[in-house]
């Protein structure tokens, strides 16, 4: 299910897409809103690739966050965040993304999943579990690097 901003989007307002394919119930894509909407940040929340798509289409994404562990479907079982990825990269102008994936077992299997997310455009990529600081730090650098330090509602 989609989870639309709490309030009415603006054109004024920078608009985040969330998404978290884990089974924690207090997790970063929950605490999130709480935090940046009074701040001018509009949050979408999709918890399936689907409804990422069908957000991207129809909203413009400013910065997506992308859980490589998110299905396709309610239905599907498998990951799907790396097709999310696919679709961001392609758009004329991509937003920055930050991929959050599994812990990785291995060494190699770190390696080539963030050289991976990296060829998809990946702004930065988190290994979970997410604690919300670092996810605030990673979010507030974007917004530097990205948008002048500044947004002009928060």
């Amino acid at each position: 299910m989609m989870h639309e901003p709490q309030t009415p989007s603006r054109t004024n307002r920078l608009s985040l897409l969330l998404s978290y394919g884990g089974w924690e119930r207090e997790n970063f894509a929950e605490q999130l809103p709480r935090l940046l909407e009074p701040i001018g940040i509009d949050c979408l929340r999709a918890d399936t690739a689907d409804e990422a798509t069908a957000l991207i289409r129809i909203q413009q994404v400013h910065i997506a966050v992308i859980d490589l562990r998110i299905p396709l479907d309610r239905s599907a079982d498998g990951p799907s965040g790396e097709r999310v990825l696919k679709l961001l990269r392609r758009m004329d102008s991509p937003p920055p993304t930050v991929v959050v994936r599994p812990r990785p077992a291995t060494l190699r299997g770190a390696t080539r999943g963030l050289s991976s997310a990296l060829r998809e455009g990946a702004y930065t990529v988190m290994d979970g579990p997410i604690k919300i600081e670092p996810m605030l730090e990673v979010l507030r650098r974007i917004v530097r690097r990205h948008y002048s330090d500044h947004w002009s509602a928060a």
